[in-house]
């Protein structure tokens, strides 16, 4: 391929799956991977993708803090549906833990009002979404406070956590990486949410696929430590196969 045939190709590609990896490039167009590092580089300086280590993404990767009240109104439709299927994978009288983020909340909506259940939450929206259900019993964390994610975090959250035994965490995040895993955008709440996984069974991840080949600053977790991920049906092949590949159970909806 002459240079012009291969920054089409990966172009096209990138469109396709939303991620592309220098070494199946170089197999793919029988060429070195510095060539394709050169091509990457030449298309990031014309602003139609962004590098990372080994891989390319057609936006920038990073994500930064951004208000609950400013991301419900993102992707409604999409956190609504993946919320209706994680909400049909409860079971009467179990005992949960609910992160906090828009989406869980959406899930939190979608909980029959009369459903038996114990919830441990750190997220106050998710609280005083479910304080009216009358078949719910409520365990706040207590803790600084995340005015961002009206959430609590630190030491005093962490602590509870660990006093608790759950089926099920229902976690939502800022960014799924195919190598450097999951992560959200403030560190305190990523350490939270790795005490939560530890306290669970299973650890069920509720993300539109928007959030896939993001990261956020505070790595919560490796794809290992994940069973189930809920998505839209837009998430690209390419994420779903690598997330099989690992034993992660994909739900698209």
């Amino acid at each position: 391929m002459v240079i012009a045939e291969r920054h089409k190709y990966i172009l096209d590609k990138l469109q396709r799956a939303g991620y592309v990896s220098v070494a199946e490039l170089s197999k793919e167009m029988n060429v070195t991977m510095v060539t394709v590092r050169k091509d990457l580089k030449i298309l990031e300086d014309k602003g139609l993708l962004y590098r990372t280590h080994g891989s390319a993404t057609p936006v920038a990767p990073y994500v930064n803090d951004r208000s609950v009240n400013e991301k419900k109104l993102v992707n409604v439709e999409e956190k609504q549906a993946i919320a209706k299927e994680a909400a049909s994978m409860l079971k009467e009288n179990e005992a949960i833990i609910i992160g906090s983020g828009t989406t869980v909340v959406a899930f939190a909506q979608a909980i029959p009002k009369n459903f038996p259940l114990t919830v441990l939450t750190g997220a106050m929206n998710v609280t005083m979404t479910l304080v009216d259900y009358p078949n719910v019993e409520l365990v706040q964390l207590g803790g600084v406070v995340r005015k961002s994610s009206s959430s609590v975090v630190g030491h005093f959250a962490e602590e509870m956590v660990r006093d608790f035994a759950c089926s099920k965490l229902f976690l939502s995040v800022d960014g799924i990486d195919p190598d450097f895993g999951l992560t959200t955008s403030n560190m305190m709440e990523a350490h939270l949410n790795s005490k939560m996984i530890q306290a669970v069974q299973k650890t069920i991840i509720l993300a539109d696929s928007s959030k896939f080949g993001k990261k956020g600053f505070g790595k919560i977790a490796s794809l290992e430590d994940i069973d189930i991920i809920i998505s839209d049906k837009a998430l690209s092949p390419h994420y779903v196969s690598t997330l099989e590949e690992k034993g992660i159970e994909v739900f698209l909806v």
